[in-house]
């Protein structure tokens, strides 16, 4: 963007770029909570139930490199508006065939890979988008913290909305994407200023080539933010997965009730997400430690899990667990977004968000698998996944 944005239309701008990722997250989130219910209704296994996560997270991770080209050629809101409607429209087949249909899941799974597609072209050109707009590092990394918090308010809702709206009727969260994603794109079509096309002589081959160039330049330390980013969220999404089954089924907590217990570990990584957005400013080295103590406080947490089965526990190391992934992350976004130019953002954050798609994708699958034997093994792969990135970021990231 190169006119000059009021403060309003700054502040209706993030308000704008804020709702993406919260209703993309929505979508997402709030049907794990009730994937218990639809194993019932759909009379499938905890195993299938996780496929209606991973379906969506899956289809995402080969398109959004494809979508950051396009952003990158076209412009961001060219891509962002589409890609939200299509959203709107696997919400909408997935909740038609979950009413009229009586073996629908075959089905449902095609309407949560369509809003795979569209997630692909939403909540990944965000960031670059954020760092085209905000040209100070300093409102950058504030504008980041607030869209990296809103993807986590998401997560902090979604428990709570996918039960209210699931105590209806077990389909209607597909319903209230489509009304989600209306609203998204009224926002953006009159909030954000986007002129767009300033890459538009780039061909794909180029794009290609201009991003093994960066790889070879940046890539010791990009390597590490992409398996950190990735490992993150299969910790974040296993994890999830995993305390709202038993929640369920061992403890008996149900619908609102049940909703609300994950929320408050959630609301943790939401405020730690936000003020870390505030306080790591243009620091590139206070970002490498944030990110350091944080991974130590997802690992150590996700240690101590075979240790006791009382759920209050449980939901505490959830906290513990929230909040050092919710550090993490806004420094993550900060590093690729206020490190590179802006003629490669839209390239490397798409491999960065598709890498962070495959951590959601592979998470409720292999936490589903796992569940059916010792947990003390799943405790360990999830800790040994967080000594990983930890090594990762200690080592590679050098500002």
């Amino acid at each position: 963007m190169k006119q000059q944005l009021t403060e309003q239309e700054k502040r209706w701008a993030v308000i704008s770029l804020a709702s993406i990722p919260l209703i993309m997250t929505l979508g997402n989130s709030m049907l794990i909570p009730i994937l218990p219910v639809m194993e019932q209704e759909l009379d499938i296994s905890k195993l299938q139930s996780s496929y209606i996560i991973t379906s969506y997270s899956l289809v995402a991770i080969f398109l959004i490199p494809v979508a950051g080209f396009l952003s990158d050629r076209y412009g961001r809101k060219m891509v962002i508006i589409p890609s939200l409607i299509i959203t709107g429209a696997g919400g909408l087949v997935a909740g038609l065939a979950s009413q009229l249909m009586d073996h629908s899941f075959l089905l449902i799974l095609g309407g949560r890979i369509l809003q795979g597609i569209g997630a692909s072209g939403a909540f990944p050109i965000v960031l670059p988008l954020v760092g085209d707009m905000f040209k100070d590092d300093e409102e950058a990394s504030t504008t980041l913290g607030i869209v990296e918090t809103s993807n986590t308010v998401g997560k902090v809702l979604s428990p709570i909305l996918g039960a209210v709206l699931a105590a209806i009727v077990w389909y209607l969260p597909f319903y209230s994407i489509p009304v989600f994603c209306a609203a998204s794109v009224l926002m953006v079509i009159f909030m954000i200023k986007d002129k767009g096309g300033e890459e538009k002589q780039t061909r794909f081959k180029e794009y290609l080539g201009l991003a093994k160039d960066i790889l070879k330049e940046h890539g010791r330390w990009l390597f590490a933010v992409f398996v950190i980013g990735a490992i993150l969220m299969f910790i974040l999404f296993g994890f999830l997965f995993y305390l709202s089954s038993i929640l369920e089924e061992d403890y008996g907590y149900k619908g609102i009730w049940k909703g609300v217990l994950l929320a408050v570990p959630l609301l943790a990584l939401s405020i730690a997400s936000f003020t870390t957005g505030r306080k790591i400013k243009d620091n590139l080295n206070v970002m490498k430690w944030v990110i350091f103590i944080g991974i130590i406080l997802t690992g150590a947490s996700v240690a101590v899990i075979p240790f006791t089965d009382k759920p209050v526990f449980l939901l505490s190391i959830f906290l513990v667990c929230g909040t050092g992934i919710g550090m993490a992350l806004p420094c993550l976004d900060a590093l690729i977004t206020e490190s590179l130019e802006k003629s490669v953002r839209g390239v490397i954050t798409s491999i960065y968000s598709a890498m962070r798609f495959i951590g959601v994708a592979a998470g409720p699958p292999v936490i589903a698998i796992m569940m059916k034997g010792n947990i003390s093994w799943m405790a360990s792969v999830l800790a040994i996944f967080a000594l990983v990135a930890g090594f990762l970021g200690y080592r590679n990231i050098k500002p």
